[in-house]
């Protein structure tokens, strides 16, 4: 089962070359004292009371840098990055008890005229930063002048206890498990298929389940801003990136820095409410792109949708052997409209698949799901799931998803159907309960908060950054908004984009908001 990741232009232009909703929250004062989670209600979510400040075992630990090693299907970065450990607790609760490790990489600064350390998060969730940082790196070179560049693997990814939750054997065979069902027995195989890998990550995660949420990530941002020395938190946060930076500011407003918030997450919006939004964001990208192909976005639209309709009934051959599915077509689709550089590819996988061969669609559904060519997949999928489904507190019954398929595929013929299965399915059976409706975001008090949203953003509709601003607050969220392609902006292509992000970074100067870049 695939949902669509809130994930990062750079990484995604990184998979095109080589061939991401959630809500977390919780409850708090100014100085990070937590009245506990609640749901925008007030009703979701059991009250946890949280200690003032984590113990000085945890506050005075002495990071050790060294030279990094490869990590996952990456080699080891330059000499330039350092990797090391920071301890946390693995219940912010009791911060005195068990402690987990979190991977962490740096870059120092390179010029004399230091602020501090810049903190990045690239998405998903269940993004890596210690893998994307070095790659991200020469993007935000500029900004490394004046900032140490620092990035980190959360709590259940990657190298800091990262969550897995099935065999690279048993994913392979998931992928033959219809997404979008049409008959009971197509039902039941997907229900059964969400709680074996509910199990499954279970019987690998253990306790560690009930505590990778966003609350506890951004508790462990506060922690590591300590050990690093910085007084305040600066942050570059990317897609679900944004989401984590807003709900540590909602935590400790006081603390904020200059954060920069960059295809930005829509706070207000629930499981269903994500899902829809991604129906939109993914079929305005599509008609984006047929419109650059020449092609009637209504017709090109049509066109698809009948297209994966008899890939359902009769799957493609490829040139491996293997078999495109509906689902791996629909992944295969996806993966080019993260970024307008991946179009002309799609073009090209379109055009095969609907001459018989399933292979370039193949191939790139096999980038997006982590798949090399000895069948080893990665496992950033299985860290986002186990995340946003402990934020997530809805639980959407069958009865419930099927009376909303038909909104669904009005917003979008091609990915509709698909994402309306999914608000069901995603969390089915999960073991841990969720916590919130929609994150807390709200950040009175807070240093003005740069959001940037793309009007041709695909996973993360450009809406979002609007409704960031006003959840923050009045005087807080300050939004520009960029007239682009794409997922994310800064590092795009856009110069008035950069430049804004810069000066607000490097020197503190905050645009007016409503700033618009064409």
């Amino acid at each position: 089962m695939l949902r669509v990741l809130r994930w990062t232009a750079g990484v995604a232009a990184a998979l095109l070359v080589a061939g991401c909703g959630g809500s977390g929250p919780g409850g708090s004062d100014d100085e990070g004292r937590a009245a506990g989670p609640a749901g925008r209600d007030g009703t979701a979510g059991a009250p946890t009371a949280y200690p003032a400040d984590p113990p000085a075992s945890l506050t005075s630990q002495r990071l050790d840098w060294h030279r990094c090693g490869a990590t996952g299907g990456s080699a080891a970065p330059g000499d330039e990055w350092r990797c090391a450990t920071l301890r946390v607790p693995l219940d912010w609760s009791r911060p005195g008890g068990p402690t987990i490790g979190l991977s962490l990489i740096r870059a120092r600064a390179t010029g004399n005229d230091r602020i501090g350390s810049l903190l990045f998060d690239f998405g998903g969730p269940g993004g890596s930063g210690v893998e994307t940082m070095p790659y991200y790196g020469a993007t935000v070179s500029t900004l490394r002048e004046r900032y140490d560049l620092v990035s980190f693997d959360p709590r259940g990814v990657g190298a800091s206890e990262g969550v897995r939750c099935r065999s690279d054997r048993e994913i392979e065979a998931a992928e033959r498990v219809d997404a979008t069902p049409e008959s009971p027995a197509e039902e039941r195989a997907y229900f059964q298929d969400s709680a074996d890998f509910a199990k499954g990550c279970q019987k690998a995660a253990g306790r560690l389940l009930a505590h990778v949420s966003t609350t506890d990530t951004a508790r462990d941002m506060d922690l590591l801003r300590q050990v690093l020395g910085d007084r305040t938190m600066h942050y570059f946060g990317i897609s679900y990136g944004t989401e984590l930076g807003g709900v540590y500011a909602h935590l400790f407003p006081r603390r904020v820095g200059r954060m920069i918030l960059d295809a930005v997450v829509d706070p207000t919006a629930d499981t269903v409410g994500h899902a829809k939004n991604q129906a939109r964001g993914f079929q305005r990208a599509l008609e984006d792109y047929l419109r650059s192909t020449g092609q009637d976005p209504r017709e090109g639209t049509r066109r698809i949708a009948a297209l994966l309709k008899r890939i359902d009934a009769r799957p493609l051959p490829t040139a491996s052997g293997r078999r495109l599915t509906q689902t791996l077509a629909l992944t295969g689709i996806i993966l080019p409209l993260y970024s307008e550089a991946g179009w002309p590819r799609l073009t090209g996988a379109l055009k095969s698949a609907e001459q018989g061969d399933g292979s370039k669609l193949l191939a790139l559904a096999d980038q997006y799901n982590e798949r090399d060519s000895a069948g080893r997949y990665g496992t950033r999928g299985h860290a986002q799931r186990a995340i946003s489904c402990l934020d997530d507190a809805q639980r959407p019954t069958l009865a419930r998803t099927k009376s909303l398929l038909p909104e669904f595929e009005r917003i979008s013929p091609v990915f509709g159907d698909y994402l309306g299965w999914d608000t069901a399915g995603w969390c089915h059976d999960w073991p841990v309960a969720g916590q919130f409706d929609t994150p807390r975001v709200s950040a009175p008090g807070a240093a003005p908060i740069l959001l940037v949203g793309n009007t041709g953003d695909p996973a993360t509709p450009y809406e979002g950054a609007r409704r960031m601003a006003d959840e923050l607050g009045r005087g807080v969220g300050v939004e520009v908004t960029w007239k682009g392609e794409g997922h994310g902006a800064y590092g795009n292509g856009s110069d008035c984009v950069d430049s804004t992000v810069d000066a607000y970074l490097l020197n503190g100067t905050v645009p007016e908001d409503g700033k618009v870049c064409s």
